[in-house]
């Protein structure tokens, strides 16, 4: 996938960092009083169904099974009785029938090299292609990665000893290899095309787009990075490169390129990260789903020979045509289609529809994006921008891939361990988020400025980082509804809630954002923003950047980056947990100061309670006074990283930043950079024990550019955060 690394920094509703509970800390001292007498009755404020984003589509789960880290789904040519699922951690597994009772192993290849495979992020088990013949011809091809230096994504075939019901690890024959230096941009889908030839789609190596990352690969010929290749599994051993490639007269290309002399087994270029794609069943059309680098999705429609652009262009934009060779000679073929990355950052390549249910949407391609979760078809007549998708569905589902079977019908793999059939509902939705904010319940009828009188305010130990505006922050729970606290301190909220944070520059408004979970248990959320008269505030679609004055840019996120930042992992309503309101916080209702905890749980908001406050851990404000540098530190981290970078998150990486966990288990520190250095270097790791400056967490955080962290949500350097993270690791002696 995409080097996502979505520990954006600033969250879309109710501000935190997620669920893993720190060690204790002093509590600020409560006053024996509570802050409020009562639970507040909340008739206004509540959560609206979710948006059908304007979709013909939905989805049924397909089978009650899970799986792990699944990333394509398929079938057997000639065979519509079983499912294969791949799984990223080495596995493929097979069931029979829409309603298996259990699946089983068809093939187990993590013993090939179990470290590569298990690593995560971007690498492991990556693609699967049956022969066009088979079973007459009973290879099965699996694309992955493996070797550790160099590293290298491969093709293997497998063939079966038992008839056809497993595969037999040890008749594997290597097909083709490719050397790469970074875990990232793998590619790694496979398919046989309509013209019998195996076509391995291959990323540029990954490392970012800095001097010391892909270095243009994808507009080097002499390399197989960057490219959709295509090889001939049928004749010479291991292969052969068809005699129509655009350089086929050349001899196959080493795993590791060559000087001189271009790859044969190129079909076509000029790609970063292929993740899926298809053929068109109906006219072998080959429609490819591109991962952007720091602003871009793309959809190509690719032909033989092609340049696709990457890295002179991100989609049909200029990217880097001045330190790329060839950019300013190149024929470069623009996108089918594309998406900024208010909508999504990481396109998964779906299937043109050539099923049999009754829909316009019959020979339409439709794709989807990991992150957000969206899915979108190409209906050119459509657009009312060039190349803009028109999109069908905006889901909770990580969409890692799509699959087709041999009826031509379509599924969605959730990275999550589901699968789903997209059936054709012909109904077209709205959505229902009022247009105003005085119309939504949460604010007061005689001034909007004002929270409803349902709602309850909270401030948190460790705010999010959001280019220095003021916050204020409520919650609303339906009556009768409890917060249900976890046994590690996160919070679970009931649907229907809604938390809602105001943004202030000066005594200005300037947002208003909703996050909820709307009645069907999903979480969603909506920006709002402020009129010049301060009178009330409006939805704001799709997201938006608008000039606040004296030169400053306010990004309002979208609703796709909002479950960007509000991660699953870390439990979607960040910052509510018991760790960070565990804090003296004044209540205007009766000026009184008193703790949060003590006084969320004496108005009965808590199963179950919470009965001593100072009993529980609490995080230090990390730029307080109290609690050491490193806890300071951490405590920052947990708030604006760790949503992501945690066990389950969104980035491929390992690291988990939460407060809970040790140095040495957050797989940062002395960690060299697997997805380029930026620059710094051989001595650069992800913490540096001791050296700032050699650590790739400072650098990214000093910056606000593609490289940059948060990757979205953010234009302006939380300068005070970045000299108190570089002052923790200066202190740092050793990874203890």
């Amino acid at each position: 996938m995409a080097t996502l690394l979505l520990a954006a920094l600033q969250g879309c509703g109710g501000g935190g960092g997620g669920s893993a509970a720190p060690p204790t800390q002093n509590p600020p001292p409560s006053t024996p009083t509570t802050g409020l007498d009562s639970r507040p009755a909340n008739a206004t404020c509540a959560a609206w169904p979710r948006p059908d984003a304007g979709s013909d589509i939905s989805l049924s789960r397909f089978t009650n099974l899970t799986f792990t880290q699944p990333v394509a789904l398929l079938q057997a040519p000639a065979d519509s009785s079983r499912w294969f699922v791949v799984q990223q951690n080495g596995i493929v597994r097979q069931f029979t029938g829409t309603t298996p009772s259990s699946a089983s192993t068809f093939i187990d290849i993590s013993s090939i090299s179990s470290t590569v495979l298990s690593g995560g992020g971007e690498m492991g088990l990556l693609g699967m292609a049956f022969h066009p013949n088979y079973p007459t011809d009973n290879r099965v091809f699996l694309a992955f990665t493996t070797g550790d230096n160099p590293m290298v994504v491969r093709v293997s075939s497998f063939t079966s000893s038992d008839g056809g019901s497993t595969l037999n690890l040890a008749s594997q024959q290597v097909v083709i290899t490719v050397n790469k230096v970074y875990d990232n941009h793998n590619g790694g889908h496979i398919a046989f095309g309509p013209d019998g030839y195996l076509y391995f789609g291959v990323g540029d190596g990954g490392g970012g787009s800095d001097q010391h990352g892909d270095r243009g690969n994808g507009q080097r010929l002499t390399i197989m990075l960057g490219k959709m290749l295509r090889i001939d599994v049928d004749g010479a051993t291991p292969y052969s490169s068809p005699p129509s490639n655009p350089y086929a007269g050349n001899a196959m290309c080493p795993a590791a390129g060559r000087a001189s002399g271009n790859c044969p087994e190129i079909y076509a270029y000029g790609l970063r990260n292929p993740w899926r794609w298809s053929f068109d069943r109906d006219n072998g059309d080959l429609w490819v789903g591109d991962v952007g680098q720091g602003e871009w999705e793309e959809v190509n429609r690719v032909t033989l020979g092609g340049n696709y652009g990457w890295r002179c262009r991100e989609g049909a934009h200029d990217f880097n045509t001045g330190g790329t060779p060839g950019c300013t000679s190149a024929t470069l073929i623009d996108p089918v289609a594309e998406y900024y990355h208010d909508l999504g950052v990481a396109i998964t390549g779906g299937y043109v529809y050539r099923g049999t249910q009754n829909t316009s949407l019959v020979g339409r391609y439709l794709f989807g994006d990991y992150a957000s979760g969206r899915i979108w078809a190409w209906i050119a007549e459509n657009a009312t921008q060039p190349r803009e998708p028109t999109q069908l569905l905006d889901t909770n589902l990580n969409i890692s891939s799509f699959g087709e079977g041999n009826d031509g019908e379509l599924y969605v793999v959730h990275y999550g361990g589901t699968l789903h059939k997209i059936q054709f509902t012909g109904t077209i939705g709205s959505n229902p988020a009022p247009q105003q904010l005085s119309a939504t319940g949460c604010v007061s009828s005689s001034d909007a400025k004002q929270p409803a009188s349902g709602l309850i305010p909270y401030a948190i130990n460790a705010p999010f980082w959001s280019d220095g505006a003021d916050k204020e922050r409520w919650l609303a729970l339906p009556n009768g509804q409890n917060i249900a606290v976890e046994t590690d301190g996160d919070w679970t909220f009931p649907t229907g809630t809604v938390l809602m944070k105001n943004f202030r520059i000066g005594t200005r408004l300037i947002e208003t954002r909703l996050f909820m979970r709307h009645p069907d248990g999903v979480w969603g959320g909506f920006s709002y923003e402020w009129n010049a008269g301060q009178t009330d505030a409006t939805l704001v679609e799709g997201g938006a950047v608008r000039d606040v004055g004296s030169g400053r840019n306010w990004i309002f996120p979208s609703e796709g980056q909002c479950l960007d930042c509000h991660t699953q992992a870390a439990g979607r309503a960040l910052g509510l947990e018991t760790s960070q309101l565990n804090r003296s916080f004044t209540y205007t209702q009766t000026n009184r100061t008193a703790n949060e905890l003590t006084t969320l749980n004496h108005i009965g908001l808590f199963t179950p309670a919470i009965t001593n406050a100072a009993s529980q851990p609490a995080l230090p404000d990390p730029f307080g006074t109290a609690g050491t540098v490193s806890e300071r530190a951490r405590a920052y981290l947990h708030t604006n990283c760790s949503q992501c970078h945690r066990p389950g998150g969104l980035t491929p990486s390992n690291m988990d930043l939460r407060y809970s966990a040790t140095l040495v288990g957050t797989n940062a520190c002395n960690a060299v950079p697997r997805s380029g250095d930026l620059g710094l270097g051989s001595n650069a790791r992800l913490i540096a024990p001791g050296s700032s400056a050699n650590s790739l967490m400072v650098n990214r955080m000093n910056r606000r550019d593609t490289s940059a962290m948060p990757p979205l949500g953010s234009n302006t350097v939380d300068s005070a955060a970045v000299t108190l993270i570089s002052q923790w690791i200066n202190a740092l002696t050793a990874c203890q």
